[in-house]
């Protein structure tokens, strides 16, 4: 191999060398961030412990939404087969409702209910423009 041949090779690997150690870093740094959400089945079957933030998701029960004073919301998060009682302090989104998917950052207290710091509420894939009448499909 010719000396030019060598000095591309040997930047070549040393390129490739910085890519895979920025990648490694980036990866490493952003694995805190990424929280997929569990579902009350999920975090009762893991037996999730009092204090662990983790991301809560599934439906709000039906009849389960009660307003308390001091912008206290509690709410019950249902998968259709267990379910887990959640607490929110704070202004819930619009489309937060009873029978709608909702996804909630927090953790569980020692009473083994969910304490939520953020709220998203999911609205379903059957989006309609208030402007429209069921008539105009």
């Amino acid at each position: 191999m010719t000396p030019r041949g060598k000095q591309r090779l040997t930047i070549i690997i040393i390129v490739l060398l910085s890519l895979t150690g920025a990648a490694a870093l980036a990866s490493y740094a952003l694995r805190e961030d990424v929280m997929y959400f569990q579902s009350p089945t999920d975090v009762i079957a893991r037996q999730t412990q009092a204090g662990q933030n983790f991301r809560l998701g599934g439906i709000v029960a039906k009849g389960s939404i009660k307003k308390l004073p001091d912008h206290i919301t509690r709410f019950t998060v249902t998968d259709m087969k267990k379910e887990i009682s959640a607490e929110y302090r704070g202004v819930l989104p619009d489309l937060f409702r009873e029978g709608q998917g909702v996804i909630a950052d927090g953790a569980l207290n020692a009473d083994g209910i969910f304490i939520a710091t953020r709220v998203l509420a999911k609205h379903d894939e059957n989006y309609k423009p208030p402007e429209m009448s069921s008539d105009d499909r």
